[in-house]
């Protein structure tokens, strides 16, 4: 998880949403990395759990991922829940709970859902709260500009 939080930082440098995603087979290899590039790339899928997914399926030269777990700093969203059960990942460790989209279990388990015959699991709170924080401090950050921003129109 501390490459993941090390990628969340990259992702936050850029000024992006501080999310930071690895897989690393069952030898202890990093195949695949990522961190959030939505705003840099002007892609809505630019999610740091598929950039990393990509990468290590690249780097398979398979889209099949499994002996292979993710981890990442925020629990996956429906999107990146998808992708995760498609790649065959063998499980994924999260940190913070997402309380807006979380798939893993905190509005809904999309990683253990019947109707895909296929479940990955996963496991919440791997340094949680590092990454709760980073996320707490980047929106705290946004929520300033935003008011900064509004006064000062007021103020023209």
């Amino acid at each position: 998880m501390g490459k993941a939080l090390k990628e969340a930082d990259l992702a936050q440098a850029l000024g992006e949403v501080p999310i930071g995603a690895v897989i690393v087979a069952d030898g202890g290899e990093i195949i695949g990395r990522g961190h959030n590039l939505r705003e840099v790339n002007h892609d809505a899928t630019a999610h740091a759990e598929l950039l990393a997914i990509r990468q290590a399926c690249a780097r398979r030269s398979s889209w099949r991922l499994t002996h292979a777990s993710l981890f990442v700093t925020l629990e996956p969203c429906p999107m990146c829940a998808g992708a995760i059960i498609n790649s065959r990942l063998d499980a994924v460790y999260y940190g913070a709970l997402n309380p807006k989209a979380g798939s893993a279990g905190t509005l809904i388990n999309l990683l253990d859902f019947p109707a895909y015959h296929l479940s990955v699991p996963s496991v919440s709170g791997v340094r949680g709260e590092e990454a709760g924080e980073r996320m707490k401090a980047f929106f705290g950050r946004v929520r300033k500009e935003i008011k900064a921003a509004k006064q000062a129109a007021k103020g023209k």
